[in-house]
């Protein structure tokens, strides 16, 4: 062997014997978890049932109280059994005024007085509201005793909050509150809750926005429209799509627009859903119907899967859907009324 292939072959080795440091490899966004800590049905012997919702959204690093429940007892007893620290939460959404998802917050301020809290801005809200002095009229005829702030009124005119000195934050149009997460606002227009603001959770991720609503007042297939916005990959919704009472007709429409029109994922829903919407939801999702009562944590990893069901009924073939879609016309669309009707006939024998 020459000198020179010699040389070689010993400057080869001694790279080879520098370590080479490692190619970076991106760290994965943490998984996160929706926990219900508040409604009216569950498993969970340590949870107490109460009409009302809130949940913790812990995503994109973000710990969100989104709602507080209907009774601040019931809802300190749930936070206690889970171990949620509220002194941790980044911050809450109150997703509209009813007291089913706020009565809560008396007990969060208690232990977190500083959180910041966003809520629906409204012209006469209970989360405090602000108007123009310009929008009463006027009468320059009257003596100042007869007058409103005697006649010298502030150019704008501040209204007191339930929560006085909580720090709330107003939200009057969809808002991107941090990087990824977004509050839609919208209105109602439905007879009863007419002009009824309310705000949904909207979180972006890799595998598709992750949805969470209060009551969906405005309407359910509305939110998701405006979540589409977004990113058209709807990844989940969870909490309560109002329709508790709606007839077949209207639940049937509204399963075959999550799930043909929209293309939903995966569905967990609870509260104001209604117990038939239940039924028809998980017939319609199968395995991607996750099991959402109080006291239940859903996993938001890549591939969330079936986290505890409803029943055992079987999810819809992709060549089912047209069968599926005439659902919508018939009086009774996923045989709910029938098996009442049965029921009712067993227990009187």
């Amino acid at each position: 062997m020459g000198l020179r292939t010699t040389l070689f072959l010993a400057a080869a080795l001694a790279a080879a014997a520098v370590p080479v440091a490692p190619t970076p490899i991106a760290a994965a966004e943490p998984a996160g978890r929706i926990t219900i800590l508040y409604d009216a049905f569950g498993t969970d012997a340590a949870m107490k049932k109460d009409w009302g919702f809130s949940a913790l959204v812990e995503i994109s690093g973000k710990r969100i109280l989104f709602d507080t429940g209907n009774d601040p007892e019931i809802f300190a007893a749930n936070v206690k059994a889970r171990n949620i620290d509220l002194t941790s939460i980044d911050f809450v959404v109150l997703s509209h005024r009813h007291s089913d998802h706020m009565a809560g917050l008396n007990h969060v301020l208690s232990v977190n007085p500083t959180v910041k809290i966003y809520a629906p801005r409204e012209g006469f809200g209970i989360f405090g509201s602000s108007l123009p002095s310009s929008f009463y009229r006027k009468d320059e005829t009257l003596p100042p005793e007869m007058r409103y702030y005697g006649g010298k009124p502030p150019e704008v005119m501040k209204f007191g909050a339930a929560w006085q000195r909580a720090n709330i934050e107003l939200i009057d149009k969809t808002t991107e509150i941090a990087p990824g997460i977004t509050l839609l606002a919208l209105v109602s227009d439905a007879p009863g809750t007419k002009e009824l603001k309310e705000l949904s959770l909207a979180v972006n991720t890799a595998d598709g926005v992750v949805l969470v609503v209060g009551c969906s007042h405005p309407g359910i297939e509305k939110i998701v429209e405006a979540a589409t916005a977004i990113n058209p990959k709807i990844r989940l919704i969870a909490g309560g799509f109002h329709l508790v009472v709606a007839p077949d007709e209207v639940i049937a429409k509204a399963v075959v627009a999550l799930k043909d029109t929209f293309k939903v994922e995966s569905i967990a829903p609870g509260h104001c859903t209604g117990e038939p919407t239940f039924a028809a939801l998980k017939q319609a999702y199968g395995d991607r119907y996750l099991y959402a009562g109080v006291g239940t944590s859903l996993p938001l990893g890549p591939a969330m899967g079936s986290v505890g069901r409803r029943g055992e009924g079987p999810a819809l073939q992709e060549n089912d859907l047209a069968t599926y879609r005439k659902l919508a016309h018939r009086e009774d669309p996923f045989g709910i009324l029938k098996a009442r009707q049965q029921r009712t006939r067993l227990s009187h024998l």
